[in-house]
């Protein structure tokens, strides 16, 4: 049975970035990675792929040459985390111990949490630049006008921004496309608000109004008919009239039951449902019940364990009560980091605390981008150095570049080799 001082679960962005820290402070770690996939991705510019301004094939690179040097690459899948008797089981390479846990698998798709949505993706009537941004591209050069619905489930997702983002872009496509004076772009989120973190939330309205793009929220989708091609949403304002939001509409809404409104599409663009891997929900690492059930039970500032002091777990598989993203991931890092060699030294954790901050580069067009900073309790957080020149809750072309090639260039060059 092999043995790790460390032992990783997860070769992502969270897992490699954690890896490279913990190599660069301490050399004579012992230390495997558990990850089966050949391919690491830069997913933060699917958005980019699916508005046909990014390569895909330049978001893909080879995952071997990111596992730090002296750290072990178990190329399997972890099938159970026993922390009971500090081990994981894989697929094919049986039973790995370890002293110190870093859970970090990421999440999974689950488009089987809506029914009908396996089937439209299979036929192509959806598109999803989570699974395919190729795919959203070609359908966008397809659209000859109607309805274009762009939608996000009811579960966390990645980058809560993202189903927005590809939405501004496609707007624009349709203007330069001709097709924008007989399309009606509608945004219907399960969500309250365009944004929660009010300056961004402010500049964000204020788009949508000027770019007449239909804004409708507490709509949680349902149901996907790919046949039909039609979406049902739950309206879930609370004590809301559904009756109301569909009256003398101009996009062909239409009642269904009390709560319920259904809707015609054209082009629908969606984040499918996602959740933690399933061997992660089935562990007892995982928190058992209430809203975040399924999700890893960490300390919100310390990333350590609330039940096993040796395991600590960060990016989109940890319950933290802020946005999956990889910006969250280059904070969490160094703190998980400092924190754990503390524990190894002196048995005490360390002292270094994340304050919840994550980042989402809105892009609102094909040059245009707002870069939105908070941290826990939806507080805005902008880089004191970024703020001094450039003001960050307006669209800004500086910082569509910085997306484009500042960011995937610091992915691959510094944060994924420890250096950021």
């Amino acid at each position: 049975m092999k043995h790790y001082q460390i032992l990783i679960i997860g070769g992502g962005t969270a897992g490699i970035t954690v890896a490279a820290q913990l190599k660069r402070k301490d050399k004579s770690l012992s230390m495997a990675i558990i990850e089966p996939s050949e391919k690491h991705y830069y997913q933060p510019a699917w958005t980019l792929v699916g508005a046909g301004t990014y390569n895909f094939k330049d978001t893909e690179r080879s995952e071997a040459d990111y596992i730090p040097k002296g750290v072990d690459w178990i190329k399997d899948y972890a099938t159970e985390i026993d922390p009971d008797h500090n081990s994981v089981s894989t697929q094919d390479s049986g039973k790995i111990t370890y002293e110190y846990l870093v859970v970090a698998p990421g999440l999974v798709m689950m488009p089987e949490l809506l029914p009908g949505l396996p089937e439209a993706m299979e036929k192509g009537i959806v598109c999803s630049n989570y699974t395919d941004p190729e795919y959203t591209w070609e359908q966008l050069q397809k659209f000859k006008g109607g309805n274009a619905v762009f939608t996000q489930p009811t579960t966390p997702i990645k980058c809560g921004g993202a189903p927005q983002k590809i939405m501004y872009l496609a707007e624009e496509y349709f203007r330069r496309s001709g097709v924008r004076d007989k399309t009606n772009v509608i945004f219907a989120t399960p969500g309250t608000v365009i944004f929660g973190v009010p300056d961004f939330a402010n500049t964000l309205n204020q788009i949508i109004h000027d770019r007449e793009i239909i804004f409708k929220p507490f709509y949680a989708p349902v149901k996907i008919d790919p046949d039909k091609k039609e979406i049902t949403f739950k309206y879930i304002k609370p004590k809301g009239d559904a009756s109301k939001e569909v009256e003398g509409n101009t996009i062909g809404e239409e009642l269904v039951g009390e709560d319920e409104i259904k809707l015609a599409f054209d082009f629908l663009h969606l984040a499918p449902p996602q959740g933690a891997p399933k061997f992660i929900r089935d562990s007892i690492v995982s928190i058992q019940e209430g809203p975040n059930k399924g999700w890893i039970d960490v300390d919100k500032n310390t990333l350590q364990h609330l039940r096993f002091p040796n395991i600590f777990s960060l990016g989109d598989v940890a319950a933290l009560p802020t946005a999956k993203t990889g910006a969250a991931i280059r904070k969490q890092a160094p703190v998980l980091v400092e924190n754990l060699l503390k524990l190894i030294h002196t048995n005490h954790v360390g002292s270094a605390a994340y304050n919840g901050y994550s980042s989402c580069p809105l892009v609102t067009g094909y040059s245009k981008m707002v870069l939105a900073e908070f941290k826990y309790d939806n507080v805005r957080d902008s880089d004191p150095l970024i703020s001094k020149f450039v003001d960050t809750t307006k669209e800004q072309y500086s910082m569509w570049l910085l997306k484009k090639y500042g960011l995937p260039f610091m992915y691959w060059n510094l944060m994924l080799k420890g250096k950021a």
